[in-house]
């Protein structure tokens, strides 16, 4: 016996996932739960573009999900390597405190002629 899912259902679950990244997004201050709703805006994309696929009888959106993917492994690669040089500088994963990294507005330019 197959089990068909209904291709509207599945972008309903896309659009339910992907409001929930942004929601985690926008809400939680961790850097490491950011990253974790990054991955789950990234996901809810791809399942969108399969149902998309799936409702036109194309395979393109298994296409565009292999390129979400890697995008995926590569945010996730250089997102975690940012994050633990981050934790090793400050010793927080805390987002508010990303301001330290702003320029000083009066600090001059040093200039070496060499």
């Amino acid at each position: 016996m197959i089990l068909a899912v209904n291709p509207q259902h599945a972008m309903v679950l896309a659009a339910m996932l992907f409001a929930l990244g942004l929601l985690g997004v926008l809400v939680r201050r961790n850097l490491l739960f950011v990253l974790l709703s990054v991955e789950i805006m990234l996901n809810a994309s791809g399942l969108a573009f399969i149902a998309a696929g799936a409702l036109w009888a194309q395979a393109d959106g298994q296409a565009m999900f292999l390129f979400i993917l890697a995008m995926a492994a590569a945010e996730a690669a250089v997102g975690l390597a940012l994050v633990l040089a981050w934790y090793r500088q400050t010793g927080s994963l805390n987002a508010d405190a990303m301001n330290q990294l702003k320029d000083e507005p009066n600090a001059a330019p040093t200039v070496t002629n060499a």
